[in-house]
C-alpha cells in the first residue's frame, strides 16, 4: 500500500470513503503515510461546514446524539468493544476520517445521518463524504452486563479515558508544541484513525492514529486495556517538518482552581475543586516526588530535570465526597493519569505549566517530558510509553505518601513567617522519623514531627520569606538516613 500513498494518498482515502473499498494494511501502514505527509508542506484538514451545520451552537450540537443501536461491533458475538462516532459541527470543525482494519484490509467508515438521531431538529441533507469528529469506545467496564463509556478521542490530538468506577476528568494530548510560550501554541490534530476490529474474547484494542500540524506529522499506536487501572500502550514515531526545541512529549492536561492550601480569594461553600492535585514523580534515580498544585497568579512554568525518568503523571489524591462537597461534579471520582516511560528517554525535564484560571471550566495545568535535546526536522524521534488512568498508583517504594499541605499566617509574632504543615499517611511503621527541609531563598525555622491521630506524621516548620521572591521549599522525612515519605517540593511565590 504503501508506494501509491506516497504519490496522493488523501485524495484515495476520500475516495474510498465514498466507495468503501478495503485496501491493504499492516503495521507500518500509517508510520509510511506520516513520513510520506512530513515531506510535502502542510495542508490543513478541510474545515468547511455545510450551511445546515454551519450555524449550531453548543445546545443544537448536543442533539446530534450518535444511535446506539448503529454501534460498530454491536453485533459481534463475544466482542468486549463497541465504537460510536462523533458528529462534525459547533467547535469541532476539522474533517476525521475513520477506518475500520479487518484481515489486514483498512475500510473507510463513510458518514450517514442514519447513524445519529437529531431530534427535536430535522435530520439535515448531509453528504456521506462529510466525515466524522472523532470516536468513543465502549466496554463492559463495571460489569459485563453494559458497555461503559471507556474513552474518547475527539478535539485536536487530545483523548481521555476512565478505569472502573471513574468519571472522565483530565485529558491527554499526542502532542504539545510551545504550550505556555509567549508565541501561540500550536495544536496537531488526529487526521485520521484506524479502528482494528477486537478478536472476541480479547480484552484489548488496538487504535492507529496519524498526527499532523503545520510542525510535525506523526504515527501513534494505542493499545487500549480496560480495567480498575485503564492501560494505554502507546507507541509514537514522530517526523518533524522543522526542529522542535519546545515539544512536549506524553502531554496530560487538567485543571486545579482551589483546595485548602490555595483558597486566595475564594467565595466558595466546597473545599476544594480540581480534576488533579499534585504532580507526581518517579525519577531516573528512584526518588519519589510529590508536587501540589497551584492556581497562580501569573503563568507558571517549573522544569524538573532527569534523565531516564520511570514515571510521572498528574495525580487526584483526594478520593472522598467530603473532601469537594460536590453532589454534581463528583470530583473524587477523577481519575489520575501515570506516564510510564518504555525504555529510555535520555536526558531531559518534566514541565509543568501552571496557567491562572478563575473558574472550573477551563483546564490551566499541563505536564509533559521535554527532551533535553531538540527533534531534528527530516528524522524520525519515537517515543513509547504506558498510560495508565487509575485511582490509585502504586509506588515502587513503601514510602509515606503527602496526603495535605495547609499553609498560613504565624499566630503570633512576625506576621510575614508563614508556617508550612505537611500531612503524610501510609509507610511503614517505626519511630519518629527526622525531618529534612530546605529552600532556595528565604530561611527554615523550628521544623517539627509529630504523630497523627489514627496514624501517619505531621512535619511542619517556619518559613520565613524572601522579600518579593520565589522559593523552591523542599522537605522529606527519614530514619536512620534513609528517605521513609516521598519528597515534598512546593513553590513559594510572593
Amino acid at each position: 500500500m504503501a508506494a501509491p500513498l506516497l504519490g496522493g494518498w488523501w485524495p484515495m482515502l476520500a475516495a474510498a470513503a465514498r466507495t468503501a473499498s478495503p485496501t491493504p494494511f499492516g503495521d507500518g501502514t500509517v508510520v509510511e503515510l506520516a513520513r510520506a505527509l512530513a515531506a510535502k508542506a502542510y495542508v490543513a484538514p478541510d474545515a468547511t461546514l455545510p450551511p445546515a451545520l454551519a450555524g449550531a451552537n453548543y445546545d443544537q450540537y448536543r442533539d446530534f446524539r450518535y444511535r446506539a443501536d448503529k454501534a460498530l461491533w454491536r453485533d459481534l458475538p463475544g466482542v468486549d468493544f463497541q465504537a460510536q462516532f462523533f458528529h462534525r459541527g459547533f467547535l469541532f470543525k476539522p474533517r476525521v476520517e475513520i477506518h475500520v482494519v479487518e484481515d489486514a484490509q483498512a475500510r473507510t467508515l463513510p458518514f450517514s445521518t442514519a447513524l445519529f438521531d437529531y431530534s427535536p431538529n430535522p435530520t439535515p441533507m448531509l453528504d456521506d463524504a462529510l466525515g466524522f469528529a472523532g470516536f468513543r469506545l465502549h466496554a463492559p467496564l463495571n460489569n459485563r452486563a453494559y458497555f461503559d463509556e471507556l474513552c474518547v478521542f475527539l478535539g485536536a490530538s487530545y483523548f481521555r479515558a476512565v478505569g472502573k468506577g471513574l468519571a472522565y476528568g483530565l485529558s491527554a494530548r499526542g502532542l504539545a508544541l510551545g504550550t505556555g510560550d509567549p508565541a501561540p501554541e500550536e495544536f496537531p490534530v488526529f487526521r485520521a484513525f484506524w479502528l482494528h476490529r477486537p478478536d472476541p474474547g480479547s480484552r484489548e484494542i488496538v487504535v492507529d492514529a496519524l498526527l499532523d500540524g503545520p510542525s510535525v506529522a506523526g504515527a501513534y499506536r494505542f493499545r487500549i486495556t480496560p480495567g480498575e487501572d485503564t492501560v494505554f500502550d502507546v507507541d509514537a514515531r514522530l517526523f518533524p517538518r522543522v526542529e522542535l526545541a519546545h515539544a512536549g512529549i506524553a502531554p496530560l492536561t487538567s485543571m486545579f482552581q482551589f483546595d485548602a492550601s490555595d483558597r486566595t480569594g475564594i467565595d466558595d461553600y466546597r473545599p476544594a475543586v480540581h480534576d488533579s492535585d499534585g504532580l507526581g514523580l518517579l525519577t531516573g534515580t528512584g526518588e519519589q516526588v510529590w508536587r501540589p498544585l497551584h492556581n497562580p497568579a501569573a503563568i507558571q512554568h517549573s522544569g524538573f530535570q532527569d534523565r531516564a525518568p520511570r514515571g510521572f503523571g498528574l495525580m487526584q489524591r483526594k478520593r472522598d465526597f467530603t473532601d469537594f462537597q460536590d453532589a454534581e461534579a463528583g470530583y473524587e471520582k477523577r481519575p489520575s493519569a501515570w506516564i510510564e516511560p518504555l525504555g529510555d528517554w535520555g536526558a531531559g525535564e518534566v514541565h509543568l505549566v501552571e496557567i491562572p484560571t478563575a473558574d472550573e471550566y477551563h483546564d490551566n495545568i499541563v505536564a509533559f517530558w521535554r527532551p533535553a535535546t531538540p527533534l531534528a526536522a527530516g528524522a524520525e524521534s519515537r517515543w513509547r510509553y504506558r498510560l495508565h488512568w487509575t485511582a490509585t498508583h502504586s509506588w515502587l517504594a513503601p514510602l509515606a505518601l503527602v496526603q495535605a499541605t495547609r499553609i498560613g499566617a504565624k499566630p503570633a509574632g512576625d506576621r510575614s513567617s508563614r508556617l508550612v504543615v505537611v500531612d503524610f499517611a501510609g509507610g511503614t511503621a517505626g519511630d519518629a522519623p527526622q525531618i529534612e527541609v530546605a529552600a532556595s531563598t528565604g530561611r527554615i525555622a523550628n521544623p517539627v514531627v509529630h504523630a497523627r491521630p489514627g496514624g501517619g506524621w505531621r512535619a511542619g516548620f517556619e518559613f520565613l520569606p524572601e522579600a518579593g521572591a520565589t522559593s523552591e521549599l523542599r522537605m522529606r522525612l527519614l530514619r536512620g538516613g534513609a528517605p521513609v515519605s516521598e519528597t515534598w517540593l512546593y513553590r513559594w511565590s510572593a
